[in-house]
């Protein structure tokens, strides 16, 4: 409860919100968002991906979602030898 009101005042304060929104990290952050927003914009349309229709789409992702997992199976059981050695 105490952390939900320090939140709250700390969002409604506009001098903080402003001196934060001038500070160099926020900026850099900022940037790097926009950034990586344009990267990709221009890489799924390199690939196509924006002319996808919604099921090419959906079954891509199953996919990639496989592919990761897969990934992170083989992870854990690197893991799991370099523990044994």
């Amino acid at each position: 409860m105490i952390l939900r009101l320090l939140m709250r005042y700390l969002a409604n304060n506009e001098q903080l919100i402003q001196r934060m929104a001038d500070s160099y990290p926020m900026r850099r952050a900022a940037q790097l968002v926009v950034s990586l927003m344009y990267r990709t914009k221009s890489i799924a349309r390199e690939q196509g991906v924006h002319e996808m229709t919604p099921e090419r789409f959906k079954a891509f992702m199953n996919l990639f979602k496989n592919n990761v997992r897969q990934e992170i199976e083989g992870l854990k059981k690197e893991i799991k030898n370099k523990k044994g050695n």
